[in-house]
Order: structure tokens, then sequence, then C-alpha cells
């Protein structure tokens, strides 16, 4: 496989970027969210009300890099082999087959995950994993580049089921996806309404700047990244910090600080650098850490938020200087 120049990558990103504007009207700091766990190679948890376009920008994601699209939505009903596939006899081969599930895709929405029990959450944590799925035995790998993006809704908590710790862990980002500007909704209300029947979501406009090779090349690039023992040191004082921080009942592991690293590497190649700068850890310290805390039951009931509490610790956590 060829290896990218950082400019190259820059450039590709900037595409990436470029044409998903072109189908998501606004939610700049989540597209670029999206598309720094992708270059991570990591999975993200998108949490926001109803009709904010989430499905819509992983249609377009997939459609960049003419990846295969699947999307599952999650129900109380689920069952596990919905999720991962299952093994059929067949009557005519007399013999057993394999019939694939939907996460054997390159991009996988798990819409609403909250929505199914523990036991059919956990069907994803294997592919999240190791990326591979393991059917009657027999271990298959998904496509590469994988991406698992779940979505849950932010306010409609009447039967659902919290995520286990287990899988939260395994999500890169907790992307926060808010109400867009008012300039931005009046451009999406008059682009969605514009000579078209029904609300279908519509990717026509997106363009296949490359393909799945790319993204592989793009996370080999992240992952050869200079990384300063300072900013390692800098990323784990973050992470322990958040354990004997006043307010928070249990702080993030040392996944929280591995998962640091690698988002910043994929920053800076987004931003065009071969090196990482305190910067990058502050950037995406939030959507790294948010799902990897928990506040105190004094806190929660004063209202208090755990952006907040993160802010602090970076407000107080000295980066490196040089």
């Amino acid at each position: 496989m060829d290896k990218l120049t950082i400019q190259a990558s820059n450039k590709i990103c900037a595409s990436i970027k470029e044409e998903l504007s072109k189908a998501v009207i606004g939610q700049k700091d989540v597209i670029e969210q999206i598309l720094v766990a992708l270059v991570a190679s990591g999975h993200v948890l998108i949490e926001g009300v109803p009709g904010l376009g989430k499905t819509l920008m992983v249609q377009a994601l997939a459609k960049t890099f003419k990846g295969k699209f699947s999307r599952i939505q999650f129900t109380p009903d689920l069952m596990p082999s919905d999720v991962t596939g299952h093994v059929l006899y067949d009557m005519k081969s007399e013999s057993f087959k394999i019939r694939k599930g939907p996460v054997f895709s390159h991009l996988l929405l798990a819409d609403e995950i909250n929505r199914a029990p523990a036991k059919t959450q956990a069907a994803l944590l294997e592919v999240m994993q190791e990326q591979q799925v393991t059917l009657e035995g027999r271990a298959i790998a998904v496509p590469k580049p994988y991406m698992v993006l779940a979505t849950q809704n932010s306010i409609e908590q009447e039967g659902t089921y919290s995520l286990p710790e287990a899988q939260l862990d395994r999500f890169l980002f907790k992307i926060m996806i808010d109400y867009p500007k008012e300039h931005e909704e009046l451009e999406l209300v008059q682009h969605i309404t514009h000579k078209k029947v029904g609300n279908k979501l519509d990717v026509s406009q997106v363009d296949s700047c490359m393909n799945a090779d790319t993204i592989l090349m793009l996370q080999q690039q992240a992952a050869t990244i200079q990384v300063d023992e300072k900013i390692v040191q800098y990323s784990v004082d973050i992470v322990r910090a958040t354990r004997q921080w006043p307010g928070i009942a249990m702080g993030a592991g040392p996944r929280g600080s591995i998962a640091l690293i690698r988002a910043a590497r994929a920053y800076a190649v987004i931003q065009g650098r071969d090196y990482i700068i305190p910067d990058d850890i502050k950037k995406i310290t939030l959507p790294v850490m948010r799902h990897r805390i928990i506040l105190s039951p004094e806190m929660a009931l004063e209202g208090m938020s755990i952006e907040h509490l993160l802010k602090n610790i970076l407000d107080k956590v000295d980066a490196p200087r040089s």
C-alpha cells in the first residue's frame, strides 16, 4: 500500500469535508469530529434529538469513499442474530450456510442503540473491538475501513436501556449534535423542499472522491504521527485527574489516555501537521472523555454538567509549553 504525504492527507480530508457539506447543512464541528474518528479508526456515539441529519451524514460519508453503508433500527425485540447474522441449513445443497448480518459493511449506523436490551447491544462488542464476527465458531472479518456510528435520543428515555460501561468505552467519541443555527435551518428547509416530493434523504450531490484503500492509508498516516513524551504525559495527567476530581464518581480508565492520543493524531493529520500540539489534545478532550466519566449524584442534582467539569480539569492541568 502506498504511503501518503501529510500534505496529500490534508487535501483528502478537506475534500471529504467539502463533499459532506453538499448534503449536510451546517454541523461543521460534528462533521469534523466524525472525520477525526474515521481517520483514527474509531467508533462514535452521536447523541441528539431526531431529525438533525445523522443518517444523511453517514450515508454521505460512505459515498465519499464508495463504502458500503448499513443501518439497523434498534428496537426492544431486536435479536443479536439480526445484527451479526446467523447460520441456516440449505435444503438444496444439504449444507449449512452463513447469512451475514448488516454489521458486514464499512459504515454501520446503529440507530437508537439504547432501545435494544443489553444482550443485543453486546452483539456489537466483538466487531467494534476485533473488527470480526464469530458465527458458529468461525471468525469472519468485516470490510475495512470499519466504523460503527450509534445514535441515541437525548430526551426520550421511556423504553430505553442504558449502554453498558464496556460498550461505552469502545466508542472513541461521544458527539453531541445540536439544533442548527437560524440561517442554517433556513437554508436546510429551502434545500429540502425545493422541487422535491416527500423528505427522502438525498446524497446525489455528493461525489465519490476516493476509495476505501485511501481511507486505510489515511489511518496508517495517522498512526505514524510523532507524539512527544510530554504530550503523552499531558494526556495521562488529564485522565488521571478525572479519577480524583471533586464531583466525579468514576473517572476514566487507561483507554481514555489511549483514545486522546489516537484522536489527537488524526486531528493533526486533518490540520496538515505530522506532530501533535497541546491544543490538539484540548480540542478533542470533550468528545473523547464525556462518556467515560460518571458524575456524583450530588453534582447531578445540582445540574452540573460533565462538560463543565472537564473544562475545569483542562484549565487546571498544566499543558506542556515546549
